[in-house]
């Protein structure tokens, strides 16, 4: 029988990160689903020796080391960044509690699409929203920004509190907030991983929409084609010009194996290309990585691969995601590349058709079944092209 555990990332603040994961045995070995929402993780890679046990992530540069005692796991969650890892203390024991109702029941319902405001916006104006669903005591939900969404959040109302949290082996998330009536919401604050916080504000909107203009990107006057070779994961250069993308229509996926966003664009695409590959299409992702050191890109890609059954070529850029110059080295022809991931459709010619920037994922609910209808739209209609 699999047992239900309570994790805890714990924060030099205080405001820690919870989450959930169900342990059990299967074909003897043990098996972990990290729980957030409607999402089931799973986690093969577990190892227990002597009085300790080791977790890899699936997916990102992200790993657990910890000791055992008295049924309480005690260690370490380990992080690659762009710089040096990232290390945060880490508990785990049986629970089946996310959050305790600290302030009481529910007293208010905020079950809704909501107007957000994160101090960071750089327009001042609420550019965001929040879709949460709310049953009792129970809440779910999600922020979509101009940037992407923060993917399953689950978490409770207690009193006139919310608490939400997530967590995918690459980000930690908390959100907090005042519930002030059933119109308001104020006092928010958001904590990420190591020590990141900000406030944020929201009001309740059914017609609220992000707002995706400053993360548009644009081909260049007088671009019409892309033009790019980079190594694939074998290290085999791979061309926009080869022979398979001929008289295609081609996605090109800007992504990073770091991006949680991406790993659910990558499933999304992934399952299409397996069912649609004989139909005209093509698709070839483009990696920026945390470093430009190929073996250490290389193995956090094939993580993606191998989960996600990709077929198409994953080309290493050789560009980092913090380079400020990474449009200019791999993508000329386009303005800045500002969110990932990012999608570029290429018509039977060869033409940029259409750049998107506007990916949501299944966390969102209505929002991502928008968006996959948009995109069968766009490619049925290029592929019924001469």
């Amino acid at each position: 029988m699999p047992t239900k555990w309570r994790a805890v990332i714990h924060r030099q603040d205080h405001n820690d990160i919870v989450f959930n994961f169900e342990k059990e045995q299967k074909d003897n070995r043990t098996v972990l689903y990290v729980l957030n929402a409607g999402e089931r993780l799973r986690v093969d890679s577990v190892r227990f020796q002597g009085d300790s046990v080791f977790i890899k992530m699936p997916v990102f540069e992200s790993s657990f080391k910890a000791t055992i005692a008295q049924g309480k796991w005690s260690g370490m969650w380990i992080k690659g960044t762009a710089g040096a890892e990232q290390v945060m203390p880490f508990t785990a024991e049986k629970n089946n509690v996310r959050f305790t109702l600290s302030e009481g029941p529910a007293k208010i319902d905020i079950n809704g699409r909501w107007a957000v405001r994160f101090a960071s916006d750089s327009t001042g104006e609420t550019s965001s929203i929040a879709e949460f669903r709310q049953k009792g005591d129970k809440l779910e939900g999600t922020f979509l920004t101009p940037t992407g969404d923060y993917r399953f959040l689950e978490g409770v109302v207690t009193g006139n509190k919310l608490k939400l949290s997530g967590f995918d082996g690459a980000h930690a998330y908390l959100f907090t907030a005042d519930i002030t009536d059933k119109n308001t919401i104020q006092h928010g604050k958001y904590f990420s991983g190591l020590k990141y916080s900000e406030e944020w504000w929201a009001t309740k909107d059914a017609g609220a929409k992000v707002k995706t203009d400053e993360a548009a990107m644009y081909l260049r006057p007088g671009e019409e084609k892309l033009d790019f070779r980079f190594p694939d994961l074998n290290g085999h250069p791979v061309s926009i010009n080869d022979q398979r993308f001929k008289n295609k229509v081609v996605i090109v996926q800007l992504m990073g194996s770091w991006c949680p966003n991406c790993m659910d664009e990558t499933a999304f695409l992934s399952d299409y290309y397996n069912r649609n590959k004989q139909q005209g299409v093509e698709i070839v992702a483009l990696a920026y990585e945390y470093s430009t050191n190929f073996e250490r890109s290389q193995k956090s890609l094939k993580k993606f691969q191998q989960r996600f059954n990709v077929q198409y070529p994953v080309l290493i850029t050789g560009v980092t995601v913090s380079d400020t110059f990474r449009t200019e080295k791999t993508l000329p022809q386009v303005t800045r590349i500002k969110v990932f991931p990012s999608s570029i459709i290429i018509d039977k010619k060869g033409k940029v058709r259409k750049l998107d920037t506007g990916f949501f994922g299944p966390g969102t609910g209505q929002h991502y079944e928008a968006y996959k209808q948009e995109f069968y739209k766009t490619i049925d209609t290029l592929l019924k092209e001469k």
